[in-house]
């Protein structure tokens, strides 16, 4: 019986396990850098960024300016018996148009696909070009609802490289007075 082969196979046999032994021994608690353990700021994933989009996007609107208080022409007269107290006039919040159950549903289901494809937009390779197809859909189905109103700042929040590749129009990405 040939007994080469078998003296081989327990020679590299043996050379592994001295290999390991020796990265064990040297690989111990010292040899690794220390972490920092007040690190200033853990490094941002793709995630975290999925996640501020989704917080911005989906953001109640807000006026961009507070409309300028009206000074009335003429003072009132001043009345002696109890002083009123003036509430400061709040913003008022867009009133957006109300859909129908079935539009509300279909609108609904498009924002969806349009904030997917927003954090898929964000990966290497995937374009945003379902993105900008599908928030062009519904600004035209449902122009005065606030789901129009979520896929302009979905626009409007692209950056300028691929506002000028897609041709996404002042209109398409106007807000009006909110943000």
């Amino acid at each position: 019986m040939n007994t080469f082969w078998l003296k081989m196979a327990g020679v590299a046999v043996l050379a592994v396990g001295v290999l390991i032994m020796i990265s064990v021994l040297t690989s111990g608690p010292d040899s690794q850098p220390p972490e920092p353990k007040d690190s200033p700021q853990k490094q941002k994933t793709v995630y975290d960024t999925w996640d501020e989009d989704d917080k911005r996007l989906m953001a109640e609107p807000q006026l961009k300016e507070p409309p300028a208080p009206n000074a009335p022409a003429q003072q009132p007269p001043v009345q002696a018996v109890a002083p009123q107290q003036v509430a400061p006039a709040q913003p008022a919040a867009p009133q957006f148009k109300e859909l129908s159950e079935e539009d509300d549903i279909e609108a609904q289901r498009l924002w969806m696909w349009v904030e997917n494809q927003r954090k898929m937009g964000r990966l290497p390779v995937v374009s945003y070009k379902q993105m900008v197809d599908t928030s062009r859909q519904i600004i035209q189905r449902w122009p005065d609802s606030k789901y129009a109103f979520f896929a302009k700042r979905a626009l409007a929040d692209l950056p300028d490289r691929y506002k000028k590749m897609y041709d996404i129009t002042k209109e398409e990405t106007d807000l009006g007075n909110f943000r």
